[in-house]
């Protein structure tokens, strides 16, 4: 087994039915830009009614038909937003959480130690968070996955990962191993995948990879290090 093996992302979930939700952070093959990127799955009525929708710099999940809404308390939420030379992505309400702990001047760690997974059993989904901070003209990322410690939801597990930026290089999370009941939840490290140079050649390549039937939509984000230009894309399967 090759431990430093970078993979391709879409050969890490053809064919898989259920990833879940998923953050991808990385920089570029030509050291260029830095890249986030995060989706979202679903397969109840009530998670597949969503779509991704873009407010004033931010990433918010909305409902696709409000009058289907059942239970938003789990899948409204920002999933991205940024707060001084930070990007922070993540797969629930914690992004607020982180926000307004780097306000109250808290680490990444320091902030989340509010937060636990998901209080949905029995699936006890992980809550999946990143961070992207900014300076001297490159980045460094830190990951974090709290998830529960057993199947009963009796305390939580706390795993963080920091890495440097390291050209053609990214590190994948996700909320779940497969599909079943109650669903696996993600295990061991963030996967290495390698990010491509262009946007729209990686946007493709997740989004075609991700099960026809159970994917929602995508953000993915590239910001030119050098200038600090912002270049998006934004897929809802329901439109």
């Amino acid at each position: 087994m090759d431990i430093y093996k970078i993979n391709d992302i879409a050969e890490l979930i053809r064919g898989n039915s259920y990833v879940g939700r998923g953050i991808v952070v990385g920089k570029t093959a030509d050291g260029k830009k830095a890249c986030s990127a995060y989706f979202i799955m679903g397969r109840s009525a009530n998670s597949r009614n969503r779509i991704f929708a873009e407010e004033n710099g931010c990433i918010f999940t909305k409902p696709f038909d409000e009058s289907k809404v059942e239970d938003p308390s789990l899948i409204i939420y920002a999933a991205v937003r940024t707060y001084k030379n930070n990007l922070i992505v993540t797969n629930g309400d914690q992004t607020d959480t982180i926000y307004e702990g780097l306000k109250a001047q808290k680490s990444f760690s320091e902030a989340l130690e509010a937060r636990a997974f998901e209080p949905d059993a029995p699936n006890l989904t992980p809550r999946i968070s990143a961070m992207l901070t900014f300076a001297g003209g490159d980045f460094t990322y830190r990951m974090s996955i709290l998830k529960s410690i057993d199947a009963d939801g009796t305390d939580c597990a706390r795993y963080e990962f920091s890495y440097p930026s390291i050209s053609g290089l990214g590190h994948f999370i996700h909320t779940y191993v497969c599909d079943g009941n109650p669903i696996p939840t993600f295990q061991g490290e963030p996967e290495r995948v390698s990010i491509c140079d262009d946007i729209d050649e990686f946007t493709d390549k997740l989004w075609d990879a991700l099960d026809p039937d159970n994917k929602i939509s995508l953000y993915v984000r590239y910001t030119d290090l050098a200038t600090g230009a912002i270049d998006t894309r934004l897929i809802n399967k329901n439109k």
